[in-house]
């Protein structure tokens, strides 16, 4: 085994001769920069248990490859057994064990690719897809190709032919959504780097002359930390390097700032404002690491380097995000900056109100105590619920360390118009304004000019459902529901929540959900009969305790009648059998508009 110390020096050549060693020049020794040896060391500790973890498993990979299409996970596993083969300081340097494994792996590859150069992944022959696959086996081939190793020849030539496939597929192919543009012209760019093609500029070209979807406030298009962090900045960055697109890493850099503001101190990112799926599920600052350190590194950011520092203690055991840690060592391989010392970290902020207005969001933190408002739901603006679309009813949230209030919303039942959607957010002297207005119509005769002897009428949507009763040109008479809600943070590090729902007389519920693994007490709660850890609180406060950390709320508002609490999730729920419930424990407060009801949570 070649010492450490050895690939040190190897890489920091490697760096001063540019990407991938393609271009650039080679720096006297003076020059170099220092390299980060513990940064190194982690990694491929990391990257010899993931490869392990790799040999055990990548014939599953190579079934679902033959039988279901899904190249992903086996162009995974060829880049991570490629970079421990490799890297003079892993276990596995030039083992001959990895060969057989990696013959395997990428003659299934090329097998199960199409004529067009496509595979199946999701989607049938699908260039998106394909080219999550190709950016790995790009990385793959880079590192195989600057190793030269002679045992390695057939497996770079079956690597190539495949890339050498993929790119017109990927140069003539459509795309899904805002990110897979990215993706697509980051594997290309590649592709082309080594292989020039024409085509493969004017369709990168094409794509990017759309221009970069990023909001005023640093979140792209989808406002997802996933999307963001997977794919978007990754593909970015790979673009400024390999199509000499340097502007992009503005994008990335304002991108990763904005991150820094939804981010909680454990390490989760906020995602409630997203409009792809991870709106409702927790994601992980840990995949934006590699990210923070190469801009901390280029600009010389003390902030990013400390969000670099502070991810990597993070990820001393080994479960990083969705990226299982040892995987990314293919990624510093082949960008050898990457291992360099980090600048001298600052403080990262832990006292702000940050009002993000592109996203209708707002983001408090006081050290350890944190909490989010939303009012840019896009509900209000298209009237459906769809995958893209923002539709997360929660409109507040808050923790303390460890207590946790996952989520707070409000649920008339209104025509089963579905839950509280603020259109819009705004500051209100000290406090934050949220409101909605909705209507729903009883519809009246149609007047004589529309009116048709055989009584088929169009099919059209009065709002709630859709009927064979020409609804637009109907005269109506409107039900309304009006709400407003401030939020206002209180001198005692609370909140304070003030309700004001107006016209329309109906029952209506407030859902706190708390994340499990606490404990509710208070003499004024009840049990919900039939929902399992669901209660209703009737009267005075209530306290959601783990460990030293709580948040006391309240106040109970009564019974509100003789039934159980209801959740109305809405009839675009409800029809097709969804369901709005968060998961974890829940308390229900109930009223009955017009409604003025003033919450505490400290």
């Amino acid at each position: 085994m070649i010492a450490r110390r050895t690939f040190l020096a190897t890489s920091a050549t490697a760096t001063a001769a540019g990407i991938g060693g393609l271009s650039g020049q080679t720096a006297t020794a003076a020059e170099q920069p220092r390299q980060d040896a513990d940064f190194v060391a982690f990694l491929t500790e990391a990257a010899d248990a993931r490869a392990a973890a790799v040999l055990d498993g990548y014939d599953d990979h190579l079934t679902e490859l033959r039988d279901l299409g899904k190249a992903r996970a086996a162009a995974r596993s060829l880049r991570t057994l490629t970079s421990v083969h490799v890297h003079a300081a892993s276990a596995y340097h030039h083992d001959g064990a990895l060969l057989g494994p990696l013959h395997e792996l990428a003659d299934t590859l090329a097998e199960e690719q199409f004529d067009d150069g496509l595979w199946d992944q999701g989607a049938v022959h699908s260039p998106p897809d394909t080219a999550f696959s190709i950016v790995d086996l790009n990385i793959a081939y880079a590192l195989l190709d600057k190793d030269a190793d002679r045992s390695t020849a057939k497996l770079r030539a079956t690597v190539e032919r495949i890339l050498r496939k993929a790119g017109p597929g990927l140069a003539h192919g459509g795309v899904h959504t805002a990110n897979h543009r990215w993706l697509v012209c980051s594997a290309l760019a590649r592709i082309h780097r080594r292989w020039p093609d024409a085509s493969y500029l004017r369709r990168i070209d094409a794509w990017l002359a759309e221009g970069i979807d990023q909001l005023a406030g640093g979140e792209y298009s989808e406002r997802s930390p996933t999307y963001s962090a997977v794919v978007t900045n990754p593909a970015l960055l790979t673009i400024a390097r390999f199509h000499d697109r340097r502007d992009l890493y503005v994008h990335v850099r304002d991108n990763l700032t904005a991150s820094l503001y939804v981010t909680e101190p454990n390490g989760e990112v906020e995602s409630v404002h997203s409009r792809r799926q991870d709106q409702a599920t927790l994601r992980y600052l840990p995949e934006f690491w590699l990210q923070y350190r190469e801009l901390a590194i280029r600009d010389g950011n003390g902030t990013f380097a400390a969000v670099a520092a502070l991810l990597r203690e993070r990820g001393a055991g080994q479960t990083f995000g969705e990226t299982p840690l040892g995987d990314r060592l293919a990624e510093v391989l082949d960008r050898p900056e990457l291992a360099r010392e980090l600048p001298a970290g600052k403080e990262l902020p832990t006292d702000f109100e940050h009002h993000d207005d592109s996203c209708r969001l707002v983001r408090v933190r006081r050290g350890e105590r944190t909490a989010s408002v939303f009012g840019g739901t896009d509900l209000p603006e298209v009237h459906a619920i769809s995958s893209g679309l923002s539709t997360n009813p929660t409109f507040f949230k808050m923790r303390k360390g460890a207590a946790i209030l996952d989520s707070l919303r409000l649920a008339p039942q209104f025509f089963s118009l579905g839950p509280f959607r603020s259109e819009g957010l705004q500051r209100r002297g000290d406090a934050w304004r949220l409101h909605a207005e909705v209507r729903a119509a009883f519809h009246q005769p149609l007047p004589r000019r529309h009116r048709r002897r055989d009584g088929l009428y169009p099919l059209t949507d009065d709002g709630r459902f859709w009927s064979a009763m020409d609804f637009p040109h109907r005269p109506k008479e409107y039900r309304t529901l009006r709400t407003e809600i401030l939020v206002r943070e209180t001198d005692d590090g609370g909140w304070e929540l003030s309700f004001d729902v107006s016209g329309s007389a109906v029952p209506l519920t407030l859902e706190l959900c708390f994340r499990r693994g606490g404990e509710l007490s208070g003499e004024g709660l009840e049990p919900v009969a039939g929902a399992d850890d669901t209660y209703q609180l009737v009267s005075g406060e209530a306290v959601y305790t783990v460990g030293e950390d709580r948040i006391t709320f309240g106040p109970g508002n009564g019974k509100g009648g003789k039934q159980p609490p209801v959740v109305d999730p809405g009839e675009r729920y409800t029809w097709m059998k969804g369901s709005l419930t968060p998961d974890g424990i829940r308390v229900l407060i109930t009223g009955r508009s017009p409604l003025t009801y003033r919450m505490t949570l400290r």
